[in-house]
């Protein structure tokens, strides 16, 4: 499908945010846009990284500057991935295959969902960049057993499992919305396993009824043992908000953590992951890679995230406008906006590389 042409006067992810509203049902943008209960975690996701103040370094020769890293060894060539997203065809009829190729031309990491419109398998078919693979642990073992083969096998090179999910949050628009998938959308990785598609009819959200009946509220930290020994792939373990959660982590396998609150969508007032990423990088000590997501709007943002530790951020509905407004062009032009405020931020922080942003750009009082 050919990618619509980006507007002309869309400069920042809140223009395109604006924009993707028109262009989406209502079903759709309460889905991507509402978080749990009265939301307030989702806006201080935001409004925790404008509370932060920056000290900047003067007179730093930076005119030539390095935003490349590496995560687990691969290098990106910004600090910046595509965090898993689920049903990314109802922005896009290419969906997810839209998000890999934009990733793949900017050099990034994409996480794919285990409830993607498209399956591990035509994912890698449709880009050769370096894609990573999430993981919710159903009931069936075999499912989950059957997930982890199949990634394996169609080259991704690390697994993340989200912990924060035994249930849904209770999103209220998509209660309000019943929300399900429109006629010819399935969750497809889960096609002939019983689970492609979400209940229908039910007076509450079909996603949340579909978690309450298949999804394994047992799971304990034990179970991260299991999942190490049937995987020769790194175990990446998202949704870690303490420090003794992300020591208790590495202690069962953890080959890194993602800092996240699930965007604002499972339990409501839980801590911005700004403010979490301090405490769980100290517990971390550099023994494994911490990377975080919630609230990523804008350059700044990313460069508060690395000077608090983070090795690298991870953008979930900035890309999604991008994706209903262009399709794959419009998930370029999100990551390149971010890249290029980034790169501004490190020039008037006078940095000259991401090892130059470090704890003391912050204010003291944010460092508390």
């Amino acid at each position: 499908m050919k990618n619509l042409e980006m507007p002309n006067n869309s400069i920042n992810v809140f223009d395109l945010e604006a924009v993707a509203k028109t262009k989406l049902t209502t079903l759709a943008f309460d889905y991507y846009s509402s978080g749990a209960c009265d939301e307030k975690t989702l806006s201080a996701n935001m409004t925790a990284f404008q509370d932060i103040w920056l000290r900047p370094r003067m007179l730093v020769d930076v005119s030539n500057r390095n935003m490349t890293t590496t995560v687990l060894g691969q290098q990106i060539s910004a600090p910046i991935m595509i965090a898993p997203a689920a049903f990314q065809c109802l922005a896009h009829a290419e969906g997810e295959l839209a998000t890999a190729r934009a990733a793949d031309k900017f050099g990034t990491t994409m996480v794919l969902s285990t409830l993607a419109n498209y399956s591990i398998e035509e994912v890698r078919e449709a880009t050769a960049g370096n894609l990573w693979f999430q993981l919710y642990v159903y009931k069936d073992k075999g499912v989950t057993r059957s997930l982890i083969e199949r990634a394996e096998k169609a080259g991704y090179t690390a697994l993340v499992l989200t912990v924060d999910s035994p249930l849904l949050g209770r999103r209220e628009r998509d209660v309000r919305n019943k929300f399900n998938l429109p006629a010819g959308l399935v969750c497809k990785n889960l096609i002939g396993n019983y689970l492609e598609q979400l209940p229908a009819g039910s007076n509450d959200s079909g996603l949340a009824s579909y978690i309450s009946s298949l999804y394994d509220t047992s799971l304990t930290w034990k179970d991260l043992t299991w999942f190490k020994s049937i995987t020769k792939l790194p175990v990446i373990v998202k949704g870690i908000l303490r420090g003794d959660d992300a020591a208790r982590a590495i202690e069962y396998g953890a080959d890194a953590i993602v800092v996240s609150n699930h965007g604002g969508r499972q339990l409501d007032t839980t801590i911005p992951t700004i403010q979490a990423l301090p405490e769980v990088v100290e517990a971390v000590d550099n023994r494994v890679e911490v990377y975080m997501d919630g609230g990523i709007r804008r350059g700044t943002d990313i460069l508060k995230a690395i000077a608090f530790g983070a090795r690298a951020v991870l953008i979930g509905r900035p890309f999604l406008w991008g994706l209903a407004v262009a399709g794959q062009s419009g998930v370029l032009t999100v990551l390149e906006m971010l890249r290029s405020e980034f790169d501004l931020s490190m020039a008037l922080s006078g940095c000259q590389s991401i090892g130059d942003i470090t704890p003391d750009l912050i204010a003291s009082e944010n460092r508390k």
